[in-house]
């Protein structure tokens, strides 16, 4: 069944909001037609539950962040965003003020005995740049954020928005940056209620399917296809990385090591490897790598928007 595609949505029983999620999809890409072009990120790790009504489930370390700085950046070059990504994860622009972070930005003050608060001065440069690109995003109905929880959720929705995409033919971007789960537990063998704790529970966990093969061949067939290889061995990177491209026939592999992911990544085509890396001076400077591949990959869809279908 893991190796299945078509078997894992017949035996996962469809999202309660499924419907209503398309119902937005279809909207927003009768706008999107007069963008540049539409992109779907995806965002953020998935769960696995281990019962019915769920209690325990197995995770991954995703915040979110490569995909929520990613979508900015689509933003900013022109593009409409679906922005697809794991609830309570980062999402754009409020990224910046996550946490105490925002906390930190305020400072109180008092007046006839009142409380008032009002944005340290040092911050307001900051927040006023990020307001005004959120607000002009708004503005153009250029951003859709649609949100999963588990792998099966995840993998619902991922076919609904590549079908509402599909008619962007070549102009559609597909920029698979979510970390999804690589096993899950099939509904007729999960717990109902909570397992508990009287002894060691046996769980039995199935392959999920790759679901890449029907995306790129019957999904999205004419879009810009890019997936993510994250490695913590470097003598296995590229070789996966290139594995995927053989397998799946889509356009590009992001490759990076968890360790260095946010200064150092392989863009791995069909014809060659080359990296795009942030220098210790502009980590300090709080440069984002995305910026820079965001830029390479505008340029690499552009090329292949004069390629004839």
């Amino acid at each position: 069944m893991g190796s299945n595609w078509e078997e894992f949505y017949a035996n996962l029983p469809k999202p309660k909001d499924l419907d209503h999620s398309i119902k937005l999809l279809e909207k927003f890409s009768e706008r999107a037609h007069n963008a540049k072009g539409i992109v779907l990120v995806t965002s953020g790790g998935t769960t696995v539950p281990l019962e019915y009504n769920t209690v325990r489930f197995v995770d991954n370390f995703s915040a979110g962040t490569r995909g929520s700085v990613s979508a900015e950046y689509f933003l900013e070059q022109g593009y409409a965003v679906v922005f697809m990504y794991r609830l309570k994860t980062l999402e754009p622009y409020s990224r910046h003020f996550t946490g105490q972070k925002f906390l930190d930005m305020l400072e109180l003050k008092e007046a006839d005995g009142k409380n008032s608060v009002a944005m340290l001065p040092e911050y307001s440069d900051r927040i006023a740049e990020v307001l005004v690109k959120y607000k002009q995003a708004l503005k153009q109905e250029k951003l859709l954020q649609i949100t999963f929880t588990t792998v099966a959720e995840y993998l619902w929705l991922l076919r609904a928005v590549c079908q509402a995409l599909a008619s962007f033919e070549r102009r559609a971007i597909i920029y698979l940056a979510a970390a999804v789960s690589d096993f899950y537990v099939p509904p007729h063998e999960m717990s109902v209620h909570k397992i508990q704790s009287s002894g060691p529970p046996n769980i039995s966990l199935q392959l999920v399917p790759k679901i890449l093969k029907p995306l790129v061949s019957l999904w999205v067939p004419k879009a810009f296809v890019i997936s993510f290889k994250l490695e913590t061995d470097e003598n296995l990177l590229i070789k996966k990385a290139r594995d995927s491209l053989n397998n799946y026939n889509h356009n590009l592999v992001i490759a990076n090591m968890l360790q260095t992911r946010k200064q150092r990544v392989v863009m791995v085509t069909k014809e060659k490897n080359y990296e795009i890396f942030l220098t210790d001076e502009q980590l300090e400077k709080g440069e984002e790598i995305e910026k820079y591949i965001i830029d390479d990959l505008v340029d690499r869809h552009s090329q292949f928007l004069k390629i004839q279908s």
